[in-house]
């Protein structure tokens, strides 16, 4: 009897050291991708490094994705919605980083603050809403025209809803006028 315990012992110790074969897979796949993301992130925050050293990006690798925040004035005119010239220059230093993005959904949002959208631009977008979808639409159209996958392209507009600052100083208003580039593996 003491001799089947003296051998149970070093089993069952052997035994909880091993794991399945599936687990093993699923920790290499989170490992290749964890290194795949901080890959990302590096390439962009070398793109990027000036914008992010003037406070007009941001760049933030979250569990399983990463997200690009632009101050809307880096890629629009005031009220604008769509692309200035600086504004394609920004996203041109993206793209490469989103190309080596294979698999990876690129999900644009758009965000404003809360004023109330005057004329012309009323006309065409009666909403902060609609203006926060015609910005996210127009980076999404730009980026699938520059070699993007459009079938891992998507456009969403918070509008107001989401503000980061509060929206009663100019400064706040401005953190909450924004883009954000969500890279992820699932359609939200």
């Amino acid at each position: 009897m003491k001799f089947a315990a003296f051998l149970l012992l070093p089993l069952l110790a052997l035994g909880a050291g091993c794991v399945s074969q599936s687990a093993y897979n699923q920790q290499v796949a989170e490992n290749q991708q964890l290194a795949y993301m901080n890959s990302v992130y590096q390439e962009l925050n070398t793109a990027l490094a000036a914008q992010v050293a003037a406070d007009q990006v941001e760049i933030q690798q979250l569990q399983d994705q990463l997200q690009v925040t632009l101050v809307n004035e880096i890629l629009f005119s005031e009220g604008g919605y769509e692309l200035h010239a600086e504004g394609r220059k920004t996203l041109d230093r993206i793209i490469p980083a989103l190309q080596q993005a294979q698999g990876k959904y690129i999900v644009i949002q758009g965000f404003t603050d809360d004023l109330r959208i005057l004329e012309p631009l009323a006309s065409r977008f009666p909403t902060n809403w609609d203006l926060a979808a015609g910005r996210a639409i127009s980076v999404v159209r730009y980026l699938a025209e520059n070699g993007i996958d459009p079938t891992m392209l998507a456009a969403v507009s918070f509008g107001q809803y989401h503000p980061v600052a509060p929206n009663d100083t100019p400064e706040g208003r401005a953190q909450n006028r924004r883009i954000e580039i969500d890279i992820q593996d699932q359609m939200p």
